[in-house]
């Protein structure tokens, strides 16, 4: 399958940052095979006129709970311990394994309907997750969630999350790593051995970190370490790790974290929500941590949209900080794609001939985006996903003129609603 998508304002790269100019981008298979310039011997299977769309990376949410969708709006008001263990843990123990696609289902076709191509995912059940992902041509990063005290080679959930990476391995829009949930709920043996199990498995790790001032104060009464410390001294870092939320950080710990080339997933709607403040950004970048976007799950959020996260990213820190230079639209733009990107390890979040073609087209007649002025600007701090009209990924059409090609939506909205009230969740 060849695309020509012609005469476009494409956002590319620009060293560290971007600049928006007019293009024709030529796909070939899954790949950007030319920009400007046509590879030898181009025959579009489709021609896309680009000329009244500006045309992004798709967008990479790098920590998600897809599943959790079903719990969108059930649990508010509430601070992390109660919200966790007071009302989602016990909807989440009531779960069967097929809940978890067709939900997984229905945050995607969200995600894909606001720019997201790619989102790294820590599931209940992976299997059902990867078979949504197969179904829906998203990319993504399926972890499977991980708890425990003690070093047990024999964890089941921890076979099973191996059986099902070799069991989906012909899909390459899907990739695997290990997830042990928190600090507060693996103890240091059993995330040891999760750690050793990732590094000769060639698996990376994705982590709750230092998420709430009662995580640390736990942490700190058991182990005498902060979190960052705790999880480091167990071996997790040895391993290529996504830590999501560091929210509760100090600058030892931002030390630890750049010299272990940990990526941090902040996910600035969540924590705020859930009254846990908002990772030090800033501080973060200014110690040489790699710094990457995500939404978290729908049950904390209470949406899975990256233009809503862009925003808030780019803002709250200008306030905190009392600078409107803090986190730029570029920087925010920048971590919710070639951040995210490079925190997972895939050929994506940029605009580059060789990368894969995951793009997202928005209509530069939407009303946010009139004027345009900065494009850059606009997308951080105007757009908010309404504007998405068309999405590509691995160089197929999955979202046409807002119409979803690969999910079938009110199916999935029926089958979310037979869960819901499965579950007893008050639903109208």
């Amino acid at each position: 399958m060849s695309l020509l998508i012609r005469n476009t304002l494409a956002v590319l790269p620009d060293g560290n940052g971007h600049a928006a100019s007019r293009h024709d981008l030529y796909i070939k298979g899954a790949d950007i095979a030319g920009i400007d310039e046509a590879p030898e011997g181009f025959a579009p299977d489709e021609t896309i006129d680009g000329t009244r769309f500006l045309t992004i990376p798709g967008l990479v949410n790098a920590h998600a709970h897809t599943y959790m969708c079903m719990m969108r709006n059930a649990a508010d008001g509430l601070a992390l311990e109660g919200w966790l263990f007071g009302a989602i843990g016990p909807i989440e123990q009531r779960l069967e394994p097929e809940d978890s696609y067709w939900a997984s289902l229905l945050s995607q076709a969200e995600m894909i309907r606001s720019g997201t191509t790619c989102f790294n995912d820590m599931q209940k059940h992976i299997g059902q997750a990867s078979r949504a992902v197969v179904e829906s041509g998203m990319r993504a990063v399926v972890c499977r969630a991980l708890a425990g005290n003690h070093h047990d080679r024999d964890d089941q959930r921890i076979h099973e999350a191996l059986r099902e990476r070799d069991e989906f391995s012909a899909c390459d829009r899907l990739s695997f790593r290990l997830g042990p949930h928190a600090p507060y709920t693996c103890g240091p043996d059993y995330l040891r051995m999760v750690a050793d199990v990732a590094r000769e498995q060639g698996m990376g790790i994705h982590i709750h970190l230092a998420e709430s001032q009662g995580e640390s104060v736990r942490v700190w009464a058991w182990h005498h370490q902060t979190p960052v410390e705790y999880v480091r001294d167990a071996g997790i870092f040895d391993v290529p790790t996504v830590a999501a939320h560091c929210t509760r950080v100090n600058d030892s710990d931002c030390a630890i974290l750049a010299e272990c080339s940990v990526s941090v997933a902040t996910c600035p709607a969540s924590n705020m929500k859930l009254g846990n403040g908002f990772a030090p950004v800033p501080e973060l970048i200014k110690a040489g941590v790699s710094v990457c976007l995500g939404t978290d799950g729908a049950a904390s959020n209470n949406a899975q949209n990256m233009f809503r996260e862009m925003g808030l990213l780019a803002l709250v820190h200008k306030g905190t900080h009392e600078s409107p230079q803090c986190v730029s639209a570029g920087d925010a733009l920048r971590m919710a794609t070639r951040g995210g990107a490079r925190a997972l390890g895939l050929p994506c979040g940029s605009i580059e001939v060789g990368k894969r073609a995951d793009l997202a087209l928005l209509d530069l007649g939407a009303p946010s985006l009139v004027p345009l002025g900065n494009p850059v600007s606009a997308l951080v701090y105007a757009a908010n996903g309404s504007e998405v009209d068309t999405v590509i990924i691995d160089g197929k059409v999955v979202l046409r003129h807002r119409e979803l090609t690969t999910i079938d939506e009110e199916r999935v909205r029926f089958e979310v609603a037979r869960i819901c009230e499965r579950l007893g969740m008050n639903r109208t």
